[in-house]
């Protein structure tokens, strides 16, 4: 499971012009899924975003955690995040996982994020989105489980 974090001071997702989530602060994070990925990984990886510490205390440092501050996440599915380039100059992307396994991870995500308080609004699985942010930093992070 790979996700892109961003921290954002605001970011939306729209699917055919209809704004589908939308936060303030917090982080906008593209989530691939592969082929391989379990409940736990989504568990494992969701821990880890709650308890990175990238938002900035009073005196300026990145020492808070989405909970800290009060952040919320927009979460959006990305299957591309598992393109692979290494041949020719079409990317494969035959290590993402198949749509049913992916949305159902994606999901159980989304639900962990949840389990620990958080605000979490979400893309539409499989549709085409327009996602639109103000990073703040910018400040972009990536993570593999």
């Amino acid at each position: 499971m790979r996700a892109l974090l961003q921290r954002v001071s605001r970011a939306s997702v729209d699917v055919r012009g209809e704004i589908v989530g939308q936060i303030g602060v917090g982080w906008l994070v593209l989530l691939g899924v592969g082929r391989r990925d379990t409940q736990g990984i989504a568990s494992q990886l969701a821990e880890k975003v709650v308890q990175l510490r990238c938002f900035d205390d009073a005196d300026g440092k990145t020492n808070l955690s989405i909970l800290d501050v009060g952040g919320a996440i927009l979460l959006v599915s990305q299957f591309t995040l598992y393109a692979d380039t290494s041949r020719g100059r079409r990317p494969g992307f035959t290590d993402a996982a198949p749509p049913d396994q992916a949305s159902a991870l994606v999901d159980a995500f989304g639900e962990a994020l949840r389990a620990h308080g958080l605000h979490v609004e979400q893309g539409r699985f499989g549709a085409h989105m327009q996602v639109s942010l103000i990073n703040d930093g910018p400040f972009t992070i990536w993570l593999d489980v």
